[in-house]
């Protein structure tokens, strides 16, 4: 039986997807004048940067793209480079949305558009890459990637996971129950 080298990442997509539920839920709020809790998207901007991004996508860059790369999957032109690009456009998205919503913080009206639309691009970015990595990535790298590989790559993980402090994925988890309920 083989190693699973995919689930790990599987689980972190539900809870990214939960953030992205709740962006869009309050963007459209945002969008209709019934939702000016700027914390909210400051708080999700650091949920994408920490968890989505330097937490998660690092391990898939760093290690299973990685290792779907050493397995004859080209860096160029190929489903790696096509995940790569979505990730920087992601953080694109982000970045634009904190500097509305950071604007907005400091007083300047009419952030909202702005908040709501990449909050919104962002999430239907990642919606469709999260498809993508669940149903053709991953089951690709758990095809292509021999049982040799395989403990190295659930070692990065835990050494990615062990990089960050204690309770942080609690604290993320967390995060979004908060908003979930609010």
């Amino acid at each position: 039986m083989k190693k699973d080298i995919t689930q790990t990442l599987v689980d972190e997509h539900r809870l990214i997807l939960r953030m992205i539920t709740l962006l869009e839920r309050n963007a459209a709020r945002t969008t209709d004048g019934s939702y000016s809790n700027w914390k909210f998207y400051l708080d999700g901007v650091d949920f994408i940067r920490n968890f989505a991004d330097r937490f998660h996508h690092a391990k898939e860059e760093d290690i299973l793209f990685e290792a779907l790369i050493k397995n004859g999957i080209p860096r160029e032109h190929s489903p790696v480079a096509a995940m790569l690009m979505e990730h920087k456009q992601g953080r694109a998205f982000v970045m634009a949305m904190e500097t509305a919503t950071l604007e907005a913080v400091n007083g300047q009206s009419g952030r909202e558009r702005i908040i709501a639309d990449n909050a919104l691009a962002y999430g239907a970015l990642l919606r469709e890459h999260i498809d993508k990595e669940d149903g053709i990535l991953y089951p690709l790298a758990e095809r292509v990637i021999p049982d040799s590989m395989r403990d190295d790559i659930i070692a990065g993980y835990a050494a990615a996971e062990a990089r960050a402090e204690a309770g942080f994925r609690a604290h993320y988890e967390a995060v979004v129950v908060g908003y979930e309920q609010e």
